[in-house]
């Protein structure tokens, strides 16, 4: 941890098993460096790696820099103290063992929003495998990295730096890609090999992730297959999210993602051993590791809207270091895209007397246009469907 602050449009060489979605957005711009900032260098920055890379780089260029907050305030949580979910008793385990860990799980949505998940079922050579193709992925040479660079927030592959270049003030010292792995799946065909590996990979996770979301509709006292029916995850939208956080000259300047929350449903991550994650709990930040061979889970700002406040998503970010690279991959999990999410009907009604609705509904694609198109501050987009109380 590190710091105390705060493809249609492109080319054709692309793998897919159905037509591309409809293009909606405006472009995304690759990152412009000036060349007077940093002369030695091409007037074009299409990634943070190359910039990483460049010869005697000693401090980064004013484009990448955040003012640090002097009232932020990260700690280090006692061991034991972020919730630990084992899988294998949620769906293999004796009813005792399984209505236990509905419960923990439900306490982790209720009082983290953001818990770990072990005994999960993936192969940890393919959990390795995933990551070293990614690698193979930004390491391939930037012409080609372009091919794969997408214009628009529902193109199925894109593939760029910072998050949207064409409204931020400041860039973020991270390289990404972003394909839509269901409810049909893409993947560049380069490197060789890294298609075949996100179809399994992607496949695994996606089974974890709805075994994950059984047992969370449960913990609201509803079916189990409530969340699954209501918002359509059959056709839900699987996002695979890889993120590049190369080492940096000046971590303690520099941000590889600010503070957000996660759109859909739940997020689950993997990285390559280097530290850099941080949520926010009790107001303060916390740096989160990893257990070997798990999961880190999150979740999102639909799992807020449905349950009606009940579970909170999580904010979170991404911090960088000097002498280390970070990869994560995330695997983003939402309702299909045309889903209107609101809160569940059967949560509003108690013997009480109604509880009011906190957040109107949206449809899905909506609100992930909303998110992808604008720059990321904190929850903004879930701001827009929060209904004030009265």
């Amino acid at each position: 941890a590190l710091i105390t602050r705060g493809c249609l449009s492109t080319s054709k060489s692309f793998s897919s098993l159905s037509l591309p979605l409809p293009l909606s957005m405006a472009a995304e711009t690759a990152s412009l460096l000036p060349s007077q900032a940093f002369p030695s260098q091409p007037t074009k920055i299409t990634s943070i790696k190359t910039l990483a890379e460049s010869p005697g780089l000693t401090s980064i260029p004013a484009a990448y820099t955040f003012t640090p907050d002097l009232h932020d305030q990260v700690t280090c949580v006692p061991e034991g103290s972020i919730p630990v979910i084992d899988y294998s008793l949620l769906i293999s385990g004796t009813p005792d063992q399984r209505s236990k860990t509905v419960h923990e799980l439900g306490r982790a949505c209720q009082d983290w929003g953001f818990f770990t998940v072990v005994n999960h079922g993936v192969p940890e050579n393919l959990l390795s495998s995933i990551l070293d193709g990614c690698k193979g992925f930004f390491d391939l040479p930037e012409e080609e990295k372009q091919e794969f660079k997408g214009n628009h927030v529902l193109d199925p592959i894109r593939s760029g730096t910072s998050f949207n270049v064409s409204v931020e003030k400041a860039f973020y010292w991270r390289d990404f890609l972003k394909v839509f792995v269901h409810p049909v799946f893409y993947s560049p065909t380069k490197p060789a090999g890294l298609s075949e590996i996100s179809l399994e990979y992607s496949q695994r996770v996606r089974e974890v992730a709805r075994g994950l979301l059984k047992g969370i509709s449960e913990s609201l006292g509803l079916e189990g297959s409530y969340i699954d029916k209501a918002l359509n995850l059959e056709q839900g939208k699987q996002i695979f999210i890889a993120n590049l956080y190369p080492t940096c000259p000046q971590p303690e300047l520099a941000m590889g993602m600010p503070p957000h929350s996660d759109h859909g449903l739940l997020t689950l991550l993997i990285q390559n051993g280097i530290g850099g994650l941080q949520i926010q709990h009790k107001g303060k930040w916390v740096n989160v590791g990893a257990l070997p061979n798990s999961f880190l889970v999150n979740t999102g700002d639909h799992l807020e809207i449905l349950s009606n406040g009940r579970y909170k998503s999580v904010m979170h970010r991404a911090m960088v270091n000097s002498k280390a690279t970070r990869i994560s991959i995330a695997m983003a999990h939402g309702p299909s895209l045309d889903s209107v999410v609101s809160p569940a009907p059967e949560l509003l009604a108690s013997s009480k007397g109604n509880e009011p609705a906190a957040y109107a509904g949206m449809k899905y694609k909506d609100y992930l246009e909303l998110q992808q198109s604008n720059k990321l501050d904190g929850k903004s987009c879930l701001d827009r469907v929060r209904i004030p109380a009265v």
